[in-house]
């Protein structure tokens, strides 16, 4: 069955009571990182740098992978029966490790054009 519309999408997932599904799931924080710039002034600095929230992502990346990790653990034991849970976390921390590497490949690339740069 394809869905063609937003309402048979919604009908969709009335009728399969999706929102039960991802309960027990806990998702990872979002970075915001305009959170807070709309109210400096132009005197006034963010108290976490560009580095800062680098770090922080390195490190909500990395517990991603455990978390993923101790998850496959649990469902290979038999401690847990929830593969949607572990396929979920698997997936996340998946994504989240693809995106960190595009950044980290960005931020390559931007230090080599610099570096090409004459003063």
């Amino acid at each position: 069955m394809s869905i063609q519309t937003f309402s048979q999408m919604q009908n969709t997932l009335k009728n399969y009571d999706v929102s039960n599904w991802s309960k027990s799931v806990e998702f990872g924080k979002k970075m915001d990182f305009g959170k807070g710039l709309d109210n400096v002034s132009a005197g006034e600095s963010t108290s976490k740098t560009f580095g800062d929230f680098l770090v922080d992502s390195l490190s909500n990346v990395n517990k991603m992978q455990q978390d993923a990790d101790v998850a496959v653990q649990k469902l290979a034991s038999g401690e847990s029966q929830n593969l949607h849970e572990t396929l979920l976390a698997v997936e996340k921390a998946d994504i989240a490790f693809k995106t960190m590497n595009q950044v980290r490949s960005k931020v390559i690339s931007a230090y080599q054009e610099i570096m090409r740069m004459q003063v």
